[in-house]
């Protein structure tokens, strides 16, 4: 479609919700012709054949920046024609990377799962049939009372991948009372989180990039880092604004191409360099000494690592100084192999930035190495020692830039604790050990009566993937497992129901990220039925007007509530009814209209203004800006009603009285409301135990880590003293992805997969010679348990000793109609030497096939990729529960009969290597038998006596 050529007045500022008014062209019209967009009909061409279009605004589903959207719906016939960006959107901006419009793609695909299908052979098997949604509810609704009626809640999980929400899935699990939330946070990021978790309660970074004099990325950020999109763009504001960015990466990424300063170390030196860069700032006193003895706990650092001392602050800094004083350029340049010269241009660099350093470190060395949380504990070091943290150009913790609202009657927090998602072993993970659960399976820690999939992959995703199927095919370990996806999936391949739940444009989800120093909540919405009901055609629910049966999930979570409970003997029930029909069940725009009235602050009166309710205005734009400019939230001035009953206790931390029937909050403990300070002044503060940033962690020492309390550097498991390069040993990084290709979401995007289609594994031209080994060869890469095939390419865009194979890629199907033909291969499983050896070998590539798209017989790509992860064992850092990714590998030319995309594994091997990592844990109890520190984050948090061990 060509858009109608705009008029002079589109030149004029618009000021949109969520925008500031600057002056520029427009490229999007107006939202007050939404109702009626004509553009004419590329495929007419030369004739000019008007269309007519309603917009509707939603958000992209396809990585967890939820960018907004927005649908062209064709007024015709309802249909959808395309999706673009959505200009009211304060974090995208109207500007989307190319799996947003993509979005289409995944509609259109004639590959989908249209209608609930429940196995009728083994698991596995590839036998379906067809059912109706009252079946697969009533089934799956009988075992789950069951297991609540008997007091078998933890044998219920839902097990999610990027939520796409916030706020709604701890609506039904704490209505059935169920610890059974699991994610996949520890093959992402629980490192980094666990890291700047103790520092300030807050697990994620919220860099202000565009204003900033220094950006500093541990990460390839523009293309394959976190909220890629929304920080990208400002990444370049801020470089066309004059910061210079510095970059560490061992991999040239095109993020180090726009770096003015690209280190690439050895992995896992990382923190090493970090703290160098203190240790020069300390000496230097180029640091910002206001704020550090305002806001450290220096008293406690003092206190637990020098008692000794004068306790002054003055003593304190030269403690500290001394402390890190071995931390030389020399130090880190041995231990990253780089020039010592190239860490002191960085620390330089950082010195001048004068409160102005944005940072950001996610996965990448946080998610990769043993002890990778360290990186991420050092950087906050190095923002906190400039005076970096929430200023303009500096970096704030993502709880001050996120908004989350929940819906109306919000259930009160169980007492459970399932030690199945967090384990005795692993007492400051900050998300579940989710990893472990086959091996925690077959251990018999447990069994599962209902297992949800929730748009996730473990079997493709997660390393040790054949360990996976092996649970998953055992109906004594795993009673029900139940799929909810859009498309076929490895692990849909073993699913008893394989449920069709809606994309970006087929669902409904509330959700706010920290895109830039302001706060927005973005509103998903399923735009068929919008257009339908703004054209006058009531929608029942959303499947009268998604394709085929595909269901919404909060609809689905709804109808599986009410009959889990049909009579309200449970106590469930009522977190499922009307709060404007009593005693009725919620409907989807009740639900939602509830929040836009009540829990989201201006929305009513940004509504009224406009003559609209609030439900109407986010139907209209899609998102509302809730706040903007925030820094310094820290010294935010408490509310008389927060002091109300507060009382400071020895350190200054102010509390109300809680009890262990109280619930902590998300993140922070319970009663604690903010700090008062030595001057008298009381303010929000951080949400650590002491309120402050805490350069020393007393929930370290208190569960048995004493030596690591402080912000220091863990060598690697993959350090270079542990890699034998003569013996073709190497590093591989396998935790960077291809700029258009997310997980299991986008596989069904036809236009990404013709963007993103050959996978190779990245080999420097030493390496390369070394190992004799040239471009296109094909290599086998033995790791700890087992060995995959690739082919090479020889490149100067990565360190020596370093190999890396992007992770999303070598997407298989084991039947020919299951699973993406766009980007999957039809593969064997077979076991070669007994039930405990597997391998994966290809039958056929990527290749066209006959399809209700034409498109589908014109592929012209073949490579499908390997899966690597598959021959990864578990390798959980034994703090942070992060998988620590990279590998130590032998790399050696392909045997003879090796074929390219074989995967072999011992599933024996697997188990020692489990039984090695959980070794390195420390199954310590704190204070009072605590679990596990209050404070840190915990999805569905229980009550306080959870927390406690029962005698």
């Amino acid at each position: 479609m060509v858009p109608e050529r705009p008029s002079a007045a589109h030149t004029e500022p618009v000021e949109l919700p969520g925008e500031r008014t600057h002056e520029r062209l427009r490229n999007y019209p107006p939202p007050e012709q939404w109702d009626d967009v004509v553009a004419y009909d590329a495929k007419a061409h030369p004739r000019k054949v008007p269309r007519h279009y309603m917009l509707v605004p939603t958000t992209c589903f396809n990585c967890e920046s939820a960018c907004g959207l927005l649908a062209y719906v064709d007024k015709e016939d309802f249909s959808l024609k395309k999706v673009e960006g959505n200009p009211a959107h304060p974090g995208s901006r109207g500007r989307n990377c190319a799996k947003g419009p993509a979005t289409i793609n995944q509609v259109n695909d004639p590959e989908r799962i249209l209608h609930p299908l429940r196995r009728t052979g083994a698991r596995g098997g590839g036998e379906w049939e067809r059912v109706s949604w009252d079946e697969a509810l009533d089934d799956i609704a009988a075992r789950i009372r069951k297991s609540i009626v008997d007091g078998r809640h933890e044998e219920v999980m839902y097990h999610v991948g990027r939520p796409g929400e916030d706020g709604f899935a701890e609506r039904f699990l704490q209505a059935w009372g169920v610890d059974g939330h699991n994610s996949h946070t520890n093959v992402c990021s629980s490192g980094a989180r666990l890291g700047q978790t103790l520092w300030g309660g807050y697990d994620r970074p919220s860099p202000d990039h565009a204003n900033a004099k220094v950006i500093l990325l541990l990460s390839s950020h523009l293309e394959t880092g976190h909220y890629f999109n929304p920080h990208a763009q400002r990444i370049m504001e801020g470089k066309q604004g004059g910061a210079k960015l510095v970059v560490i990466d061992p991999r040239m990424s095109n993020t180090a191409s726009h770096a003015d300063v690209w280190l690439a170390p050895w992995p896992g030196s990382e923190a090493a360099i970090l703290l160098a860069v203190a240790s020069y700032l300390l000496r230097t006193r180029q640091i910002d000494e206001p704020y550090l003895r305002r806001w450290f706990n220096w008293q406690t650092y003092l206190a637990r690592r020098h008692p000794d001392r004068e306790p002054t602050f003055e003593s304190f800094l030269d403690a500290l100084e001394a402390d890190y004083a071995e931390y030389t350029f020399e130090f880190a340049a041995d231990e990253a192999q780089v020039p010592a010269a190239r860490i002191e241009e960085i620390a330089k660099l950082v010195a001048s930035s004068d409160h102005r350093l944005a940072a950001h470190v996610w996965r990448s060395a946080a998610a990769g190495n043993l002890g990778g949380w360290q990186v991420a504990r050092t950087l906050w070091f190095v923002l906190a020692l400039t005076g970096s943290i929430g200023t303009v150009g500096g970096t704030s913790p993502n709880g001050w830039d996120k908004f989350i609202p929940h819906g109306p009657n919000m259930p009160p927090s169980h007492d459970h604790w399932n030690e199945l998602a967090w384990p005795a072993e692993y007492p400051l993970s900050c998300n579940e050990l989710s990893i472990l659960l086959p091996h925690f399976l077959q251990e018999g820690r447990g069994r599962l009566s209902v297992y949800f999939s929730r748009v996730f992959n473990p079997v493709w995703t997660y390393p040790d993937g054949f360990s996976w199927m092996k649970t998953l095919r055992d109906t004594d370990q795993v009673g029900l497992h139940v799929a909810l996806t859009p498309t076929w999936s490895e692990t849909a391949e073993f699913a008893d129901y394989v449920l069709p739940t809606g994309n970006a444009v087929e669902r409904h989800d509330t959700h706010s990220y920290e895109t830039h120093a302001g706060r927005w909540l973005g509103f998903r919405q399923p735009v068929r039925r919008v257009a339908l009901e703004r054209a006058g055609h009531p929608v029942a629910d959303t499947r009268d007007a998604n394709p085929g049966e595909v269901w919404e999930e909060n609809e689905f979570w709804f109808d599986l509530s009410w009959r889990i409970d049909p009579d309200g003997s449970l106590g469930i029930r009522k977190y499922f009814e009307s709060p404007y029909r009593p005693g009725e069940k919620i409907t989807v725009d009740e639900y939602y209209r509830w929040i836009f009235e009540n829990q989201v602050p201006g929305l009513p009166d940004k509504a009224a203004a406009q003559d609209m309710t609030p439900l109407q205005y986010m139907r209209r734009y899609g998102v509302v800006e809730v706040q903007s400019d925030i820094y310094r939230a820290d010294e935010r001035p408490l509310t008389a009603a927060e002091l109300e009953g507060a009382e400071p206790d020895a350190e200054g931390v102010l509390r109300k009285p809680s009890d262990l029937d109280s619930t902590p909050p998300l993140v922070g403990e319970a009663g604690a409301v903010g700090l008062q300070h030595e001057d008298g002044t009381t303010t929000a503060g951080w949400l650590t135990p002491s309120r402050k940033l805490e350069v020393y962690s007393t929930s370290m020492a208190d569960w048995g880590w004493e030596d690591q309390a402080t912000p220091g550097y863990i060598r690697s498991h993959v350090a270079r003293s542990e890699i034998d390069l003569d013996k073709g040993e190497l590093v591989l990084v396998p935790t960077f992805r291809l700029p258009t290709l997310i997980h299991t979401r986008s596989g069904n995007a036809k236009y990404l997969n013709e963007i993103s289609n050959s996978h190779p594994l990245w080999l420097n031209s030493r390496d390369a010679a070394r190992l004799g080994v040239r471009t296109d060869d094909l290599v086998r890469v033995s790791t700890s348990i087992g060995y995959f095939v690739a082919r090479v390419w020889v490149t100067e865009g990565i360190r020596p000793g370093v190999c890396a194979l992007s992770h999303h890629m070598g997407r298989w199907r084991l039947q020919d109609q299951e699973g993406s033909r766009w980007v999957s291969g039809l593969v064997d499983i077979t076991h070669p030497d007994g039930d405990e050896s597997w391998l994966l070998r290809y039958k056929g590539g990527v290749a066209p096939f006959k399809s209700d798209d034409p498109d589908s017989s014109r592929i012209w790509w073949t490579d499908p990729g390997v899966h690597q992860n598959l021959a990864f064992g578990v390798q959980p850092d034994p703090w942070s529960g992060m998988h620590c990714w990279l590998q130590k590998v032998r790399m050696e030319a392909a045997h003879p009969g090796d074929q390219y995309g074989d995967v072999f594994v011992d599933t024996r091997r697997s188990i020692e290597v489990y039984r090695e990592w959980l070794a390195m844990t420390k199954a310590t109890r704190g204070p009072g038998g605590q679990r596990r520190p209050e404070f840190l984050m915990r999805p569905v948090k229980p009550k306080r006596r959870a927390f406690r061990v029962a005698e």
